[in-house]
């Protein structure tokens, strides 16, 4: 499991002085981009291919409140990736200093290319770097139809 610490600052804290849901969304997105850096995932190679990481959704469930003076981990699983890589999915747990899970989100992405600004499947260095990756247990491949779960658009909205 890849870990990433963090030091709760100032600018990470809410009106009610504890860490706020911007902040979650940030660790995870840095947590995120470190791993996939490990990987051979970085400016440069992205660039090369004219790609970049677009997200979907997080959804967070917040489990108990975590206040600056200790420091955070934010883990990394690795849930799901259609077969060309287009999509992916991860989870992110937040461990406090003691250990104790206080939070967790549900992610999914996808990779677009740049210049034509539609999403596209992966390079096959990529796929490889993939292929290398932990898979949690209840790892799944993804389709299109997995990424329309939540596409329904409510009625009552104009």
């Amino acid at each position: 499991m890849f870990l990433k610490q963090f030091e709760i600052r100032w600018s990470d804290l809410d009106a009610n002085r504890h860490l706020a849901n911007s902040a979650y969304i940030n660790f995870m997105s840095h947590t995120r981009m470190a791993y996939l850096n490990q990987l051979g995932f970085n400016q440069k190679t992205m660039a090369h291919h004219s790609i970049g990481p677009v997200v979907f959704y997080e959804h967070v469930y917040y489990f108990k409140e975590v206040f600056p003076g200790r420091p955070v981990q934010v883990s990394l699983g690795f849930k799901g990736m259609s077969e060309d890589g287009m999509f992916f999915e991860f989870q992110h747990d937040f461990y406090d200093a003691d250990g104790k899970n206080f939070a967790r989100c549900e992610m999914m992405g996808a990779w677009m290319d740049l210049s034509t600004r539609k999403l596209t499947a992966l390079p096959q260095e990529f796929l490889d770097a993939f292929d290398r990756m932990e898979k949690q247990a209840d790892f799944k491949t993804l389709t299109k139809a997995d990424t329309r779960k939540y596409a329904k658009i409510p009625k009552d909205l104009p």
